[in-house]
């Protein structure tokens, strides 16, 4: 392993956060308050348009569970929560106390089953308890079946919260991921298409939603000259330092969607022949993805005789991180015992998929070294 590590998806400065970072240190505004954190929120606003409000937050998974609290979950809940996501989309649900209920996947878009989930409803509801919330996750930057959740959701009245966390710059019917559920929530990890180091956002529909969320994420201080508190709150407001990176990093978001979406095409370039392989694409023309990571499935029954693991292990070999969908959330140790609904595809995508190295910041260089490789699949 002489060469340098390819990483699959790491922080790409733009140049203009110093600019930005420089101003809150000058300023002394070394807070979670301040110019930045309020122009951060701006520029998000400015780019998903009219009626929406965003609070920036301490991370994805505080904008979570803030925006549970928002649409009134409480201990002994049910929330519906998509299966095949990473953690922190389920975690939150068990911090109120609530139960959550998984719903598999479907293959068009890898994202909750439409069919799933109106079955998972009516037994729900069967059972003497109707779920208080949907989490819907844009899987890898694609959007889920958007039309069909909808109209199961408002069938039964129950609220969407749209987890973007992935889905930054993605759209569907030309509409922005993040403006698409009741309440929608941004992640902005250093792995994320664009970074605060760490950080999130609760998207609403209303100012006064985003200033109820505001409230609880600034430990819920009542309008006092002293520290009152009447209600229980939390300490998940984004640094100024923080939203400073965030500042620079908007100036270069539609370059860094630019950027993952070519290489979403330098791997398809790469398979087209190659009928082992299958890389994860848009089904038609109403879905817009920002190819966060690009993902492919490993059909070792095609000919070639190597599967996820044999891929994976030849990228590690020579320095090269791949790593295999997220383990869907019905079967992790600590959610095992939780209801779910399904036929078991998010367990058949995890077991033979595998995400590539998808970052806007890979060379040229670090391209052909990774078709080396993946050309002898």
């Amino acid at each position: 392993m002489n060469s340098s590590k390819i990483w699959l998806s790491s922080p790409h400065m733009g140049g203009g956060e110093q600019k930005y970072i420089n101003e809150a240190m000058d300023s002394n505004w070394v807070a979670p308050i301040g110019p930045n954190v309020n122009g951060f929120e701006n520029d998000l606003e400015k780019f998903f348009g009219k009626n929406v409000s965003v609070a920036s937050l301490s991370s994805g998974t505080a904008a979570i569970h803030l925006a549970l609290i928002l649409l009134g979950v409480k201990p002994k809940d049910e929330v519906i929560c998509q299966s095949m996501t990473f953690s922190a989309s389920a975690n939150p649900i068990i911090y109120l106390g609530a139960t959550p209920i998984f719903i598999d996947s479907e293959l068009e878009t890898w994202n909750m089953c439409p069919e799933t989930l109106e079955i998972a409803i009516k037994d729900r509801i069967k059972k003497g308890v109707k779920p208080k919330a949907i989490i819907a996750v844009h899987l890898y930057g694609m959007p889920y079946k958007v039309d069909e959740i909808r109209a199961i959701a408002n069938k039964y009245g129950i609220p969407i919260l749209e987890d973007s966390a992935e889905a930054l710059g993605s759209s569907y019917k030309n509409k922005k991921c993040g403006t698409l559920g009741d309440i929608s929530i941004l992640s902005f990890n250093g792995n994320k298409i664009i970074t605060t180091s760490g950080g999130g956002a609760l998207v609403t529909k209303t100012k006064e939603l985003k200033e109820r969320a505001i409230f609880l994420a600034s430990q819920a201080r009542d309008e006092a000259p002293h520290y009152q508190h009447s209600e229980i709150g939390y300490n998940y407001r984004m640094s100024n330092i923080c939203a400073g990176i965030g500042r620079g990093q908007m100036e270069v978001l539609e370059n860094h969607i630019t950027k993952r979406r070519e290489m979403h095409h330098f791997y398809s370039n790469i398979f087209s022949n190659n009928e082992a392989i299958q890389v994860f694409s848009e089904p038609n023309s109403n879905y817009y993805s920002n190819y966060w990571l690009t993902a492919i499935l490993i059909n070792p029954s095609h000919g070639n005789k190597k599967s996820r693991e044999d891929v994976r292990i030849m990228l590690e070999e020579v320095n090269i991180e791949s790593r295999p969908l997220w383990k869907p959330m019905h079967v992790q140790p600590v959610f095992s015992s939780m209801p779910y609904y399904g036929e078991q595809v998010s367990e058949k995508l995890f077991n033979t998929g595998l995400c590539l190295p998808s970052g806007s910041n890979l060379t040229e260089e670090e391209k052909q070294r990774i078709k080396k490789v993946l050309s002898c699949i």
